[in-house]
């Protein structure tokens, strides 16, 4: 009699992993991103061959930057790497010794400011060459003031996060920018998600922001890959701080070698970016209406929930918003949560206060019908 084990359904089966139907949107630590076929069938041909990858990096820099209206671009393991390699480039630019010195910033411009409003989730990344973050301004708000009187010499660069830009007692990006370069300070601005719309996306270095930094799994690419664009010397700066760098012009000083991309990544990178500038976003928004509409439907009548589809810009343009009345519904937001997430198979969400959302960016549309039906059991 045989004992060998039936083979598991699937690698996350083999691996006993639960997996996870994906209705929150390009959440890093859900896996981020499902590559397109046509990414798929790119990387596929960049594994029949080697390559020099500097060469690649180059080439699909200018590829990249070309798309987006920049004067440079360089690929990077994801939108925090891009972050952490623009700061240390506006550190220390392309000089070796310096390049050397980091995280060691005695004698170099070692700041980073950030307006006192602007404080988010990942702003340390800055501090991992070696700066120290600073705030400007007060707790009412920053002032052009403020931050034309933090611009002193130890200022490396102005961190800028796009999604806050309008927030209440800030100052807008193009402000910034204006009082930063009056000063001879660069802008690094997070626009990790911020890819829709198009003009947006493409509108950064446009309106004058010295480095930006993208996510690209919001594109299609992969989960851990992004893009820095932005000006020629500090991008080129910024890739020799890079794993690139450490392997060949800034040869064993940049700190930067541990942020590898492999040839497939970059060639991903690429092709979701010409994927994404081709795609009819009018289409694939209705079409997210649609089915998110659809779902409402099987859920109309639900004890204390008010069911809207609320449009966005960035990585989510539309979402299916249900807020629940704890009063009178059967679950609050986080019990919601925790029971999709606990259900068979595992139902992830997003949660703001006391709503959930249904992302349709990350969600197969064969999968609509079990999500609403999940959600139906649990609030109906």
């Amino acid at each position: 009699m045989s004992t060998t084990a039936p083979p598991a359904a699937n690698v996350y089966d083999q691996l006993g992993v639960t997996p996870v139907i994906n209705a929150r949107g390009n959440n890093t630590v859900l896996g981020g991103s499902t590559p397109s076929a046509r990414v798929r069938r790119a990387m596929q041909d960049a594994e029949r061959y080697y390559v020099d990858m500097q060469q690649l990096l180059e080439r699909s820099g200018a590829v990249i930057a070309e798309l987006l209206g920049a004067e440079a671009a360089y690929v990077t393991p994801g939108a925090a790497a891009a972050l952490a390699l623009g700061t240390a480039a506006c550190m220390a630019g392309t000089d070796a010794d310096k390049i050397a010195r980091l995280p060691d910033t005695t004698g170099l411009p070692g700041q980073v400011l950030i307006q006192a409003g602007h404080h988010y989730h990942y702003e340390h990344v800055v501090t991992v060459p070696g700066a120290r973050l600073v705030e400007v301004g007060e707790a009412g708000g920053t002032t052009a003031a403020h931050l034309d009187a933090a611009l002193g010499p130890s200022v490396a660069a102005v961190l800028f996060p796009a999604h806050l830009d309008g927030a209440p007692g800030t100052l807008p990006l193009t402000e910034v920018i204006q009082i930063a370069h009056a000063r001879g300070v660069p802008v690094l601005v997070d626009a990790a998600g911020r890819v829709f719309p198009l003009d947006k996306f493409r509108g950064y270095a446009r309106v004058g922001a010295d480095l930006v930094a993208f996510g690209a799994k919001y594109i299609g690419a992969l989960n851990a890959s992004g893009i820095l664009c932005g000006r020629r010397d500090l991008v080129n700066a910024a890739a020799q701080h890079g794993f690139i760098g450490f392997e060949t012009t800034a040869w064993e000083k940049s700190f930067g070698r541990p942020l590898k991309v492999d040839r497939q990544t970059i060639v991903a990178v690429v092709t979701a970016l010409q994927e994404w500038l081709e795609t009819d976003h009018d289409a694939r928004i209705a079409g997210y209406e649609r089915r998110l509409a659809a779902m409402a439907a099987e859920l109309e009548g639900a004890a204390g929930v008010s069911l809207s589809i609320v449009h966005g810009d960035g990585p989510a343009p539309c979402v299916l918003r249900l807020s629940l009345d704890a009063a009178r519904a059967r679950y609050d937001a986080g019990g919601l949560l925790k029971a999709l997430l606990n259900g068979s198979p595992a139902v992830a969400v997003g949660q703001h206060g006391d709503a959930v959302t249904i992302n349709p960016v990350t969600l197969r549309e064969e999968d609509d019908g079990l999500v609403a039906s999940r959600l139906g059991t649990l609030l109906l």
